[in-house]
């Protein structure tokens, strides 16, 4: 049988080479449809965002009473709670824009796995956003009004103190997406649940890390809160990945 007339093969699949220009297009559709989305539920969140920060408030500030330092303070922190509220609710619709960025140069199969990762995402975004309310945010607060009352009278801005909790909820929304983007590596083949295994010491310092980073407070509890949830959501990561290993060589297997 000659070339030409040989069968399509199931593993084959026509990549179609586009242009800069065309990439640069296509970065900025998923770009605009990115904005859009965190834009149209920022502005939704705007509406009740001053009965939410009154209830964050209660919840985890009970017998403190926040003040305004500023003209502005109050509506500038309605506006920054629609935008992080925006991206967090958001944060599905944003790792499909990118993943679809990615994907053209991906065989077919591959591609249709995104879909599987959207209601995973959704969900780890909310765990995420529990984990934080019901376990971090309160002890945090307590530690640092405890530390904060031995010296001085608790005396603390909206602004500061609303824009604490967000980056807190914020942060968590966005550490409980690492089995998905994990996976997401895995079945790409950049990571694999062998290299994975290797550098866990290195995974564990690099958290520890991070979580200095991204404490807003510089408090070595909340290091230690954001540190140690990335860790077990990375071992976590590694057992999923070792079990769909199996089933992607079983379905590779049995193409060839």
């Amino acid at each position: 049988m000659s070339t030409l007339e040989r069968p399509p093969v199931e593993n084959e699949w026509d990549q179609k080479e586009m242009p800069f220009t065309e990439h640069l297009r296509e970065l900025r559709t998923r770009l605009l449809i990115s904005i859009a989305t965190v834009g149209v539920i920022a502005v939704l969140l705007f509406i009740p965002s001053k009965d939410a920060i009154n209830w964050m408030v209660r919840t985890y500030f009970a017998g403190i009473q926040l003040h305004a330092f500023g003209p502005a303070d109050v509506i500038f922190t309605e506006f920054k709670f629609s935008v992080i509220g925006g991206i967090v609710i958001g944060l599905p619709m944003l790792i499909y824009q990118l993943w679809m960025f990615v994907v053209p140069a991906i065989h077919p199969r591959t591609r249709r796995m995104v879909y599987s990762f959207i209601a995973p995402s959704i969900l780890l975004s909310f765990a995420g956003l529990a984990f934080a309310h019901f376990l971090v945010i309160p002890r945090v607060v307590h530690a640092l009004i405890y530390i904060t009352s031995a010296v001085a009278t608790p005396t603390f801005g909206v602004a500061s103190t609303i824009n604490f909790v967000l980056i807190l909820l914020g942060i968590f929304a966005i550490i409980f997406q690492m089995p998905v983007v994990l996976v997401g590596l895995a079945r790409l083949g950049i990571v694999g649940s062998p290299f994975l295994r290797r550098y866990r010491r290195h995974a564990f310092f690099a958290f520890f890390v991070a979580g200095g980073i991204a404490a807003p407070d510089g408090n070595p509890m909340t290091m230690a809160l954001i540190a140690l949830p990335m860790y077990g959501l990375y071992e976590i990561s590694i057992w999923i990945i070792l079990l769909l290993e199996r089933s992607w060589r079983a379905r590779s297997f049995s193409t060839t």
